[in-house]
C-alpha cells in the first residue's frame, strides 16, 4: 500500500462528514501517538518529559519543510489567532484587510489598532463579492500602506487568493501576511511570496486544537516589533529571573511561553501524515471531490457561490438555496454534518472523504428537491 493509500484509509470515521473547514476528526495515528505522548508525561521523569519535549523540534522542521523555510523561524502557536496577534500587534503604518474577513483577522487587527493609540489604521476592503483580489488591493494602495492580511482561503466561499499576483502588486517594501488555516497541507502552494504564514492544524491536519504555528520571514522580522515576546520570547538563555532581558533577536521573540508538548506532537504528526502523502496529490484528490459536489449541486439546481476553476478554489463548496433553514435541517437529517450560516451552507469534503458520504449528500439535496 502507497503512503498516499494509507492516507485515504486513515479516514475512518461513519458516512456523512462534510465540515472539515470546521473541524478535522482527529486522525488514527494523531490519537495513537498523543496516548503514548500522555503515558510519558504521566511518569514525571526527565528523560521522559524530554522526549516528549522534542516534538517542538519535530514540528517546528516539518512546517518548515512544507514552507520550504528554515526551522528557526517557525514559531509554534496556540492557535493561528496568536501568530495574527504576534505580527499585527507589532506593526505600524496602514494595514489593508478585508471587511468580510475571518475575525482571527479582522478583530485582531481592529484591536491591535486601538491598543496602538493611532500608529496603525486599518484599511478595509469591501469588494462586492468579498474577495481580495489583485484589483480589489490595488485600489487601496498609497504609500502609507505597510502590510496587506488576508485569508489564503476565504472561510465563506472557498476563494483562493492570487499569493504571487498580490506579492507582485504591493512590491517588496510592503509585508503579506497569511493566514492559511483553509490551505496548508492540502494546497500544494509556494508561500514564499508571504512574509508571515500562520496556520492551525485542527482542521485539514487533524491534529486538533491548540496546535498553531507561525512562520516569520527575516524581512518580517525586521519590521515587526515583537511587543507580546514573553518568558520564551526573551534574549536570555535562561529563566529571566532578576532581569528584564531584550527579546530574542530570532522568530522565538514571537512567542508568549513554553509550547504545549502534546499539542506539537498532534501537529507533527498530522504534519508527517500529509507530507507523507504527498500534498500535491491530496490536493488533486481534494479538487476531485469538490467537482462531485460541483456536480451534485447543480443536478439539484442548488446555487453555488464558490469558484469553479480549480486555481481559485480549495476545499469549500458554499451553496446559496432558496429556504436555507430548510434544506440545513434536511442535510442533519440525513446525517450530514456542514456547516450552516445566514443564507448560505458550507459543504467542505476532504481527501477522504468516501463515496458514500457523496452519495448521502446527492440523496439529501434529491430529497430536499423533491420536498420543496
Amino acid at each position: 500500500m502507497s503512503a498516499f493509500d494509507a492516507y485515504l484509509a486513515s479516514f475512518e470515521g461513519e458516512p456523512g462528514y462534510l465540515n472539515w473547514a470546521a473541524f478535522g476528526p482527529l486522525s488514527p495515528s494523531v490519537r495513537e501517538e498523543v496516548f503514548a505522548d500522555a503515558d510519558l508525561l504521566a511518569s514525571g521523569r526527565p528523560s521522559s518529559l524530554a522526549l516528549v519535549a522534542e516534538r517542538v523540534g519535530q514540528a517546528q522542521d516539518l512546517v518548515a519543510e512544507m514552507l520550504g523555510a528554515d526551522p528557526a523561524d517557525v514559531t509554534l502557536q496556540p492557535s493561528s489567532t496568536h501568530g495574527l496577534m504576534h505580527a499585527l500587534y507589532g506593526l505600524s503604518g496602514s494595514v489593508i484587510a478585508g471587511g468580510a474577513e475571518f475575525p482571527s483577522v479582522s478583530l485582531t487587527l481592529e484591536r491591535a489598532a486601538a491598543a496602538s493609540h493611532g500608529s496603525l489604521d486599518p484599511r478595509w476592503l469591501t469588494p462586492a463579492d468579498g474577495r481580495i483580489t489583485p484589483d480589489a488591493v490595488a485600489d487601496a494602495l498609497d504609500a502609507g500602506v505597510s502590510a496587506l492580511v488576508l485569508s489564503h482561503v476565504d472561510f465563506r466561499t472557498g476563494y483562493r487568493a492570487d499569493l504571487a499576483a498580490l506579492r507582485e502588486l504591493i512590491g517588496p517594501d510592503r509585508l503579506l501576511i497569511v493566514d492559511a488555516v483553509q490551505s496548508f497541507g492540502v494546497l500544494d502552494v509556494d508561500y514564499s511570496a508571504a512574509d508571515v504564514v500562520v496556520g492551525h492544524g485542527y482542521k485539514w491536519l487533524r491534529a486538533g486544537r491548540g496546535s498553531g504555528f507561525a512562520w516569520f520571514s527575516p524581512r518580517a522580522r525586521e519590521r515587526i516589533a515583537p511587543l507580546l515576546s514573553g518568558i520564551t520570547g526573551s534574549s536570555s538563555a535562561g529563566l529571566p529571573v532578576d532581569e528584564l532581558p531584550a527579546p530574542a533577536p530570532t522568530a522565538q521573540a514571537y512567542t508568549v511561553s513554553g509550547p504545549d508538548t502534546l499539542a506539537a506532537g498532534r501537529l507533527a504528526i498530522g504534519l508527517r501524515d500529509m507530507r507523507d502523502a504527498g500534498v500535491a496529490t491530496i490536493e488533486a484528490r481534494l479538487a476531485e471531490q469538490v467537482d462531485e459536489v460541483l456536480e451534485i449541486a447543480d443536478r439539484h439546481g442548488i446555487p453555488v457561490i464558490s469558484p469553479r476553476a480549480r486555481e481559485h478554489r480549495a476545499g469549500i463548496v458554499s451553496l446559496l438555496p432558496a429556504e436555507p433553514a430548510h434544506l440545513a435541517a434536511a442535510l442533519a437529517n440525513a446525517g450530514l454534518v456542514v456547516t450552516a450560516r445566514g443564507t448560505s451552507i458550507r459543504v467542505a469534503p476532504h481527501a477522504g472523504t468516501d463515496a458514500a458520504t457523496l452519495a448521502m449528500l446527492d440523496e439529501a439535496l434529491q430529497g430536499h428537491g423533491t420536498t420543496r
